[in-house]
């Protein structure tokens, strides 16, 4: 029990890296035995620290190391894999004496060709841990090529990289070597202002952008609370607590554990999460931009609308709250977690479709698992803190108001919010998939009509199945009326034209929830504010090398919130216009662009992390390329090059919304694209 326990907590630990992280990377090989045999050589190069466990593992122990060959007609196996000695002693972290492997290890398959030329797949199960935890279980895809007659020897079976190698898919697809992208033109360790400045941004945007979203996760516990399915539960769970205890102090810390538990709850909902984006650090990406997704969450949130406004009830099964209402009457610390479990699951009416909201927006932003913690974590602070606060202080309770219909009202309204974050996910689907239907005109149009009932309804104009007969309407509902309104025709204003783009003018507001404004039936452009840009590398590339202008590579999302805001509050600033405009070639890649790549650019490549993956469509070309050469794969993410491409001016950056940060950053690579050149006409002198 002791084992599975750490073995939980280690898997739980690790959920928190939702970074590019192997410390495992795999590379295949075969060695030539003879003119029909061979060993088929799979190599582990293993972090400092870390295990990876033999194919004997005792039972009670971790994974074991298991290669599985796919059999095909090609090829038939001569006995077991073949192992190397490796470690033998006590495991500190299982109590076991265990063998295992660190740093290197390579496995031998003897096998026996039956044709001139073969491919071989096959899978591993593997387990790595440490001193301080586990990774989770992963499998990994090998591939092998055995061409005859060929002569391999040990050592270079080694360093044969399985699929098509990372050198061959990047001159295929993007006309360029690993080795052709430089580091800047610059030391960059001794521009101590600008790697500040870069690394400060960063840090910043991603604490900000963090707590920005546990905000908007402790406003959602905010209205939870406000809501029938919620609100009643305070005074009873407070008797509950003030009932059991005979003592002061243990009713404080009860109260003080309830709201913790509370917490826990909706916290343990976002690891599975973190286990995704450990395993592969795209999928949060490809779950976001997934079309038939996207759609899902559209009809779903039309579904949660539809609870809100009370034509039916969400409920989940009765013998989930049976079983945890049961539970109560454990006692101790069992019994109040219980409490708190019955609470989630009685109140799921209310705060599912609010929790959905959370889900399906941290999915669509660029932090992924990390946001939906911190939402998560806002939402469980917001709903636990008022329990044991009126736990610890029964008396607070004379001070609430009584349950009414206003807690109707407060559902009402969340209805309507959630009804147009359904178009939102609608026209990510629209945007990713081409479709060419929900453009910014007819999404600013549904939503003046939603907001415009929304105010109808606040000042009586139009009712609901749950609303209680209306005898006047207070102060509050008018304020939040008026305001409202002023939003609807905040809305309305988005159809002002902005002579300087010829574009609609973008709404601040709606930054990443709207359709850009060049995705119209009426103005259409291709490139934010009409700037000139190119959507193919190649492409871009020779033409900034034929008009010696510098690059920027804009890597960006049709579905990513933080590029549009990008895109419509810092690239317009007329100083950041002009010097996009003028100074530079603007090559904007979409890594979440479905369409379909040409067949024989759908080629299988080699993850920078381990394993391989086939691109298929624009977006895997772009992500792997992002990926492949600058070692991340978040969006926006700038850089900026010379005009041949071949080195990069100085730090790349992503999302910074400082407009004066960003202009000094686009001009200190204008000014290092015109020393390089300066440089390079200097040297040509001398030569002459």
């Amino acid at each position: 029990m002791k084992k599975i326990i750490f073995l939980f907590l280690a898997l739980i630990s690790f959920s928190g890296f939702s970074q590019i992280f192997e410390p495992i990377k795999w590379k295949t090989g075969v060695q030539k035995i003879s003119d029909t045999e061979y060993y088929l050589i799979t190599t582990a190069t293993i972090d400092d620290g870390w295990h990876l466990y033999s194919q004997d593992v005792p039972k009670g122990g971790p994974r074991p190391s298991v290669f599985s060959y796919k059999s095909n007609e090609n090829y038939e196996l001569i006995g077991e894999t073949i192992e190397e000695e490796g470690i033998t002693e006590e495991d500190q972290t299982f109590k076991m004496v265990i063998k295992y492997f660190a740093k290197k290890t390579t496995f031998k398959q003897k096998i026996k060709l039956l044709s001139e030329k073969t491919k071989i797949d096959a899978d591993v199960e593997f387990m790595v841990c440490n001193n301080v935890r586990c990774l989770p279980p992963k499998v990994e895809t090998l591939t092998f090529i055995a061409p005859a007659g060929a002569k391999f020897n040990t050592d270079s079976a080694k360093e044969t990289v399985n699929a098509v190698s990372n050198q061959e898919a990047n001159m295929l697809l993007y006309g360029i070597n690993d080795g052709d992208i430089k580091q800047p033109v610059v030391d960059l360790s001794s521009d101590e202002n600008t790697a500040a400045a870069n690394t400060s941004v960063e840090k910043k945007n991603e604490g900000s952008n963090l707590w920005s979203i546990f905000g908007l996760g402790f406003i959602g516990g905010l209205l939870a609370l406000l809501t029938p399915c919620v609100f009643p539960m305070i005074p009873l769970t407070v008797s509950f607590f003030t009932k059991k205890d005979e003592s002061k102090g243990s009713g404080v810390s009860k109260a003080l554990l309830y709201g913790f538990f509370i917490l826990a709850v909706y916290l343990l909902l976002s690891i599975p999460f973190h286990l995704l984006d450990s395993i592969n650090p795209d999928i949060l990406n490809e779950i976001s931009t997934n079309i038939w997704l996207n759609i899902i969450f559209f009809v779903v949130f039309v579904f949660f609308a539809g609870s809100f406004f009370g034509f039916y009830e969400l409920t989940l099964p009765s013998s989930w709250t049976n079983k945890t209402t049961q539970g109560e009457s454990a006692g101790g610390l069992l019994g109040v977690f219980f409490m708190a479990l019955t609470l989630a699951i009685v109140s799921f009416s209310c705060t599912g479709p609010i929790l959905g909201s959370l889900l399906a927006g941290s999915l669509s932003s660029d932090g992924g698992a990390w946001q939906l913690t911190s939402g998560m974590a806002g939402f469980g602070f917001a709903l636990g803190l008022p329990f044991t606060l009126f736990a610890m202080f029964p008396n607070m309770l004379k001070s609430l108001p009584k349950s009414g219909g206003w807690m109707n009202t407060v559902k009402v309204v969340l209805g309507f919010l959630e009804l147009a974050l359904a178009f939102k996910f609608l026209s990510n689907a629209d945007l990713v998939a081409h479709w060419n239907l929900l453009k910014i005109e007819p999404f600013l149009i549904l939503w003046i009509v939603i907001f415009g009932g929304l105010t109808l309804y606040l000042f009586g104009i139009i009712k609901f199945p749950h609303d209680s007969p209306l005898q006047k309407i207070g102060i509050p509902r008018i304020a939040i009326g008026v305001i409202v309104a002023a939003f609807t025709i905040y809305l309305a204003s988005g159809f002002r034209i902005k002579e300087e783009t010829k574009t609609f003018t973008p709404l601040s507001l709606l930054s990443g929830l709207a359709p850009p404004v060049g995705y119209s039936f009426l103005y259409p452009n291709d490139c934010p504010n009409n700037l000139t840009c190119f959507k193919d590398l190649k492409e871009g590339m020779a033409y900034a090398k034929k008009v010696n202008k510098p690059i920027m590579l804009d890597f960006t999302g049709y579905a990513c919130v933080n590029c549009r805001k990008m895109e419509e509050h810092v690239w317009p600033v007329k100083e950041v216009d002009d010097v996009l405009r003028n100074d530079y070639v603007l090559i904007s890649l979409y890594v979440d662009d479905k369409k379909e790549l040409p067949k024989e650019e759908q080629i299988v490549v080699n993850r920078i992390n381990g394993g391989t993956r086939q691109l298929v469509n624009y977006g895997h070309k772009w992500s792997h390329f992002q990926t492949i050469f600058f070692k991340t794969n978040t969006q926006p993410y700038y850089v900026l090059l010379n005009s041949d491409g071949s080195q990069m001016l100085n730090q790349p950056v992503g999302y910074t919304p400082d407009e004066s940060l960003y202009l000094d950053w686009l001009n200190d690579g204008k000014e290092k694209a015109e020393d390089s050149l300066d440089n390079l006409f200097n040297t040509s002198d001398l030569i002459n």
